[in-house]
């Protein structure tokens, strides 16, 4: 991958980086994410990555991919049981049905698995979310009630870096812009 990087991101506001397929976009996302082997410099608060433990920084920086991992049968497996009732106020929040939080994973649509990994990540508070195409299997009413929610934590100071091939969803959630071209990153 190409590089330097150089991106700033202030507190509670969104970037988004758009780009075509492959050119590296969530492997940044990535590497940002202490994921994948990399030699940058990134830092949160003024403070280097490279002096926080690992799973100190992936509480504070959180990776949502575009295709989320489920590593237990049964939905409610992969929300700690003191999360139950935030995650249920959640749901209805995204339109889904709480109910199903209490079946398998296998039942679920891509959508539904998109909406219940982002209310993963929304719970544990992390200071920066990255997001890679959160909203590409989601109707135009569940994209709303995502973004309003988005909206709603970076008024509360949660920034987003966000990879999207939806030009009006950058538009509406991000202050910059970016395109990353060929492993390369530049304002748009």
């Amino acid at each position: 991958m190409a590089g330097p990087f150089d991106l700033t991101l202030e507190r509670g506001a969104c970037a988004s980086i758009t780009g075509p397929s492959g050119s590296g976009k969530s492997l940044l996302l990535r590497m940002v994410a202490d994921l994948d082997p990399n030699e940058g410099q990134v830092h949160l608060d003024g403070r280097s990555r490279a002096t926080w433990s690992a799973p100190d920084w992936r509480k504070r920086v959180i990776y949502v991919a575009a295709e989320s991992g489920w590593w237990a049968e049964d939905v409610a497996q992969h929300f700690p049981a003191t999360e139950r009732t935030a995650v249920r106020a959640m749901t209805d929040r995204f339109g889904l049905k709480s109910e199903l939080l209490d079946g398998p994973v296998a039942r679920l649509s891509t959508g539904e698995k998109q909406r219940l990994a982002l209310a993963r990540a929304l719970l544990r508070a992390p200071l920066i979310l990255l997001l890679d195409e959160p909203t590409s299997a989601l109707d135009d009413e569940s994209i709303e009630r995502v973004e309003l929610l988005l909206r709603e934590r970076m008024t509360a100071g949660m920034s987003i870096l966000m990879v999207t091939h939806n030009g009006r969803q950058a538009e509406r959630l991000a202050r910059r812009h970016y395109l990353m071209s060929a492993g390369r990153l530049e304002l748009a």
